[in-house]
């Protein structure tokens, strides 16, 4: 009973506390000096009050007029959005800080903090990675700028991890467009161009063993599911995706499955050539042969010799 009550009381003072709060904050805000206001965000900054103090800092920035305290403020309220969570704002107000003060003591660390925002900003390997590669670019832009600066190694680690971001993204996209394929011929056909492009934009990555032999697989569906006279040139290129994986991944666990896919590919080859062959020596027969319906044809159509 007696938590009870004293749970209820820390209660209904936190509560007098915050309400005072608020009103305090209102009235500066209203009544407040200049130098009032800014000096209550330079303290609402240091007790980590970042909405407060970016809401004074924001209504100060316009009124300042150059000096050391509108420097400072555009710093600060930087930095405020930045710890609130809100990285598109503090990448713009950081990079806007850089381009207003290159000369500033501060201006190394706001062009860093513009390329962190944008690197807290990349969103999960499933969504859209447009951010990303800006990211990316701009922690690179950075190195490149400050090549001796005491972030040069986290700039590096937080790049690399981008990068591997980027790469699960387009293997999660090349498998994808596998799995939907169900052997329709579009969708196999992407899955083999998504994993031809990954391999050109990755050539190192873990995922291409298993990406070399689905290309295999999805190049093999491809031939099958295509019109008769594309299937030679498509089971052919199923005997060289085959080659290259074996020469690469000699050891391959998906060995055996790609091997079988090779020789299928041969054996419909060799039955398309013999198709080939028969066409052909069916169409010399007929050529030939006088009496034929192709060769009456062409006797008919030619004039006559009245001598």
């Amino acid at each position: 009973m007696q938590k009870t009550k004293l749970r209820q009381y820390l209660f209904v003072l936190a509560s007098l506390l915050l309400l005072a709060s608020c009103s305090k904050f209102s009235k500066l805000q209203k009544n407040g000096t200049q130098q009032e206001k800014y000096s209550a965000a330079l303290e609402y900054y240091k007790k980590a009050e970042y909405y407060k103090a970016g809401l004074l800092f924001e209504e100060l920035i316009p009124l300042l007029k150059g000096g050391t305290e509108a420097e400072l403020a555009e710093f600060y309220n930087a930095y405020c959005q930045y710890h609130q969570g809100l990285y598109s704002s503090s990448q713009f107000l950081f990079k806007k800080f850089y381009d207003t003060y290159a000369r500033s003591s501060y201006a190394l660390e706001a062009y860093y903090m513009h390329a962190f925002s944008l690197y807290k900003d990349s969103p999960p390997a499933s969504l859209d990675q447009s951010n990303t590669m800006t990211a990316i670019s701009a922690l690179q832009d950075f190195v490149n700028r400050y090549p001796d600066s005491p972030f040069q190694d986290e700039c590096t680690k937080y790049i690399l991890e981008l990068r591997q971001k980027l790469e699960l993204k387009a293997y999660e996209k090349a498998k994808l467009y596998y799995k939907i394929s169900d052997f329709q011929f579009y969708s196999l056909k992407s899955s083999v161009i998504a994993i031809t492009n990954f391999q050109k934009d990755f050539p190192d990555s873990g995922y291409n063993e298993e990406l070399a032999y689905l290309k295999v697989d999805a190049q093999y569906n491809l031939a099958k599911s295509s019109l008769p006279n594309k299937q030679k040139e498509r089971y052919l290129d199923v005997l060289t995706f085959y080659r290259a994986f074996v020469d690469k991944y000699p050891q391959s666990s998906y060995g055996r499955s790609a091997e079988k896919l090779y020789n299928e590919s041969q054996k419909e080859i060799e039955k398309i050539i013999k198709i080939e062959e028969e066409i052909k020596k069916q169409k010399e027969l007929q050529d030939n042969d006088p009496n034929s319906p192709a060769r009456i044809s062409t006797s008919a159509s030619q004039p006559r010799n009245n001598k």
